[in-house]
């Protein structure tokens, strides 16, 4: 028996490596070089790939991306997913390629989660089925693939092991594990901003549950409220320091408008559509939602929370986690719901706050975790056999009614293109790449254009991002009139050294106009030419 508790958990990881192997297929078969066709793939790698080379060249500057030149803290205008690029830095720098090294760390966040809830879920419930069965909801629901292409938002790793700290605080009152509460909310913040800041809220209502639950032992009630402070402290360290740039950069780009959180907030309907792609729930519930609004946890996962919570004793831990349950819906219902506009006026972090939906991640949290209870009750009163069967069934089940179409994959690029390899050999300076995008039309090509700097890292005046400065705003503006003399001015004002014209990108008619006003009346020397792949790509010093 102790040999085989030793090998559970790389067990249950592998079984959860090779289930995610199988419902993200055919990702498997080029994990090495495609990846969802959106433009956050390009901005996952941007991240990733800034981290790592910030980290050998220029630490201290670490929030201070190339992109938005001259924008300050330009990795602060979104979640920065500071550990997912730690984790990804050492594999850049043996030589792996970008591509795999982003659908490594992606799928490590997807099994990672599933093998965090599943040891919440076993020390919980004692029950290896019912915690395989929440590993399985938690990690392959709908809102897994509605978000396949978002790294921070499938970073959800440490949120089990938040709780699974924080019920070993109130059992033993060892401070070890208070400060091991305040430790994994400190890293899921560097994870994912949106869970780090919704663990730190739903923590709290659901100790003091387990704490009133625990009136039965005073003396480790008592501990419990001695080393819980030791977890509030860290984790207000941690997630206080990493908050520092971000309110800097707060002050110049604002806050979220009330029409954009209304728009990615969650409605109650919200909880029964699946994504279009679910084989089974897409027909009838894929097309009720926009994205950020498919939140359906499964039909069975609701069944088996549903037994979890009604067909044996009320027991602490089950309505503490209903609690948590109300409270995380209630959240996802942005300006709809009461605890968000508290909030946002009060916590300066959820004025930066866009998609409460996301919230609909703790919702699945906590049936997932309710599941496994009603699992583990209905295997309790039978044998081996029986409850092998059973739990087979269940999981069977579940991955069936999760499993969607094969995945739309696209290639991305792991080396350079000529021109940012002739870039890369380039003396340093700032490039621009044009067209870029109206203000209305956000974001063009510049989610490209920022992963391909990471190819020969000159600071560029486009960017892509959750926020969008100011500055960056007026540029695109004015460059609408590209190659207007204003707009070529504003590129010599704002430092550009190397444009990069896709002229295959403007009308053939204008293309000859294009080139005598930069060469003739601007006179710009001409520095390069390549082939792209919308055409003629031609590079000019901006003198």
């Amino acid at each position: 028996m102790v040999v085989s508790r030793r090998f559970e958990i790389p067990g249950v990881a592998l079984a959860f490596v090779a289930l995610t192997a199988i419902m993200t297929w055919p990702h498997v078969t080029v994990l090495s070089t495609h990846a969802p066709g959106h433009q956050d793939i390009y901005f996952n790698l941007w991240r990733l790939r800034w981290i790592a080379h910030a980290l050998v060249t220029q630490p201290i500057q670490l929030f201070h991306g190339n992109i938005f030149h001259p924008e300050p803290l330009t990795l602060t205008l979104s979640d920065a997913i500071l550990v997912e690029g730690l984790i990804a830095a050492p594999l850049f720098w043996v030589g792996l390629p970008p591509v795999l090294v982003h659908n490594l760390v992606l799928w490590a966040a997807i099994a990672g989660s599933a093998v965090g809830i599943y040891v919440l879920a076993r020390e919980l419930t004692g029950s290896r089925a019912g915690a395989f069965a929440s590993g399985v909801i938690f990690a392959f629901a709908p809102y897994r693939f509605d978000h396949y292409m978002h790294m921070e938002l499938q970073w959800a790793v440490w949120i089990p092991w938040a709780f699974w700290a924080l019920h070993r605080t109130v059992r033993t009152g060892a401070v070890g594990y208070g400060a091991l509460t305040g430790a994994f909310i400190g890293l899921q913040m560097l994870s994912c901003i949106y869970y780090g800041l919704l663990l730190a809220v739903l923590l709290p209502p659901i100790g003091l549950v387990l704490l009133v639950g625990a009136r039965r032992n005073p003396a480790a009630r008592r501990a419990a409220f001695r080393a819980l402070p030791a977890g509030v402290v860290l984790a207000a360290v941690i997630c206080g320091a990493y908050a520092v740039p971000y309110l800097e950069t707060k002050q110049r780009v604002g806050d979220r408008g009330h029409h954009e959180i209304h728009r990615f907030s969650a409605r109650p309907s919200s909880y029964l559509s699946a994504t279009p792609e679910n084989v089974v729930w897409g027909d009838a519930f894929g097309g009720r939602s926009r994205p950020e609004r498919r939140l359906f946890p499964g039909a069975l996962a609701l069944l088996l929370a549903f037994v979890g919570l009604t067909l044996r004793p009320a027991a602490t831990t089950r309505v503490a986690y209903l609690v948590g349950l109300a409270a995380a819906f209630e959240l996802s219902l942005g300006f709809s719901g009461y605890s968000f506009p508290f909030l946002r006026e009060h916590v300066p972090a959820f004025q930066g706050l866009r998609a409460m939906a996301r919230a609909g991640l703790f919702v699945l949290f906590f049936v997932a975790v309710l599941a496994a209870y009603g699992l583990a009750f209905l295997s309790a009163a039978r044998g081996p056999r029986a409850r092998r069967l059973l739990a087979a069934l269940v999981v069977v089940m579940l991955l069936g009614e999760y499993r969607v179409q094969p995945l739309d994959l696209v290639p991305y690029p792991n080396e350079p293109p000529p021109l940012h390899a002739w870039l890369a050999q380039q003396p340093r300076g700032v490039v621009v790449e044009v067209p870029m995008p109206l203000p209305r039309a956000l974001p063009g090509e510049d989610p490209r254009y920022s992963y391909l700097s990471t190819f020969h890292w000159h600071p560029i005046l486009n960017g892509y991002s959750g926020f969008y400065p100011r500055s960056y705003l007026n540029r695109a503006k004015a460059m609408r009139d590209f190659p207007a003399e204003q707009a070529v001015a504003r590129l010599r004002a704002e430092g550009a050294q190397y444009l990069v014209v896709h002229l295959g990108a403007y009308p053939t008619a204008g293309r000859v106009a294009i080139l005598d006003a930069l060469t003739v009346r601007d006179g710009m020397a001409h520095l390069a030419s390549f082939r792209g792949a919308d055409g003629p790509v031609l590079v000019f010093a901006v003198r």
